[in-house]
Formats: structure tokens, C-alpha cells, sequence
């Protein structure tokens, strides 16, 4: 399967291929609104106001999978997301990102990725980076902070 024929649908629920997002850099991440890592968003938001000029892409994939940190509804997702922490980049309806009911996008991330192939993903947070051709070509841990991905992105925006 190819990362650019995955269906996925925005948190106002918009259906969209991930073909919208051909020729960019991609930081894919599962997040919660109620996790001990949810300040991360702020870093998120940082890394996507200082990169977006140069094709980078974050997309946020909220999930609740991981001790219930996201219970709302996509709307209040949203809602939290604007006002505590300002994003602005993509924010995509609640997956799961484990088990049977794996969205594709995920399916795709694990497969793919060099560093813990086809393993689950440990906890809101994990991070995938995704080179300008749609290749996966780094997993982060959920505890790796956005700003320490900053060379890595630059690398790949200057491919």
C-alpha cells in the first residue's frame, strides 16, 4: 500500500486522502488531550510555525487507546486544542492506532518504519517522520520532545 492512497478524515470530518499532503515533510502523531505528554502540543505547534514555509506538515491523530487521555469528541478536541495550546496544523477524527481496528494510516507508519518495525505503538505521542517521496523514514518514542526533532526535519526539508 502506498501512504499517499490512505483515506483519512479531518476532525470536522472531512474526507481527504493523504495524497493532500505529496511533496511535503510529514511529523505524524497520536495525541491526547489528557495525558501527562500533552504539552507537547505547544512543541508541535513551534515546530510547524517555524517549518511550514519550507513544506512541513504535522499531523495529529488523536487516539484513546492509551488509559482513556482522550475522551472527548473530535469537536471538543478541537476546541481544547485551539484554546490551550493554538494549533493550527491538521488535527484529524479519533483513530485507533493498535489492535483490530488499526486505521490503515497506522498500519502503513508501523510497517514501513525503520526503527521498531511493525511494532504497537507504546503510547500517545509516538511520532513518525515522513520524507518528501512518502517514505517513513524515522519513529520517535512519545517522550521525545518535539524540538529535539528540528535536525532531523531540516535534513529532510533540505532533500
Amino acid at each position: 500500500m502506498n501512504l499517499y492512497d490512505i483515506s483519512v478524515r479531518t476532525i470536522t470530518g472531512e474526507s481527504k486522502t493523504m495524497s493532500d499532503y505529496k511533496g511535503k515533510v510529514l511529523l505524524i502523531v497520536n495525541t491526547a488531550s489528557k495525558c501527562g505528554l500533552t504539552p507537547q502540543y505547544k512543541g508541535l505547534q513551534s515546530l510547524y510555525e517555524r517549518y511550514r514555509e519550507q513544506g512541513l506538515e504535522v499531523l495529529g491523530f488523536p487516539c484513546n487507546q492509551f488509559a482513556s487521555q482522550e475522551p472527548g469528541t473530535n469537536e471538543e478536541i478541537a476546541r481544547f486544542c485551539d484554546l490551550t495550546y493554538g494549533v493550527t496544523f491538521p488535527l484529524f477524527a479519533k483513530i485507533d492506532v493498535n489492535g483490530p481496528n488499526t486505521h490503515p494510516l497506522y498500519q502503513h507508519l508501523k510497517a514501513q518504519a525503520p526503527e521498531n518495525q511493525n511494532q504497537d505503538i507504546e503510547w500517545n505521542f509516538a511520532k513518525f517522520l515522513v520524507d518528501r517521496s512518502g517514505n517513513v523514514v524515522k519513529r520517535y518514542a512519545p517522550d521525545t520532545q518535539p524540538q529535539d526533532l528540528a535536525k532531523d526535519i531540516e535534513r529532510y526539508l533540505n532533500e
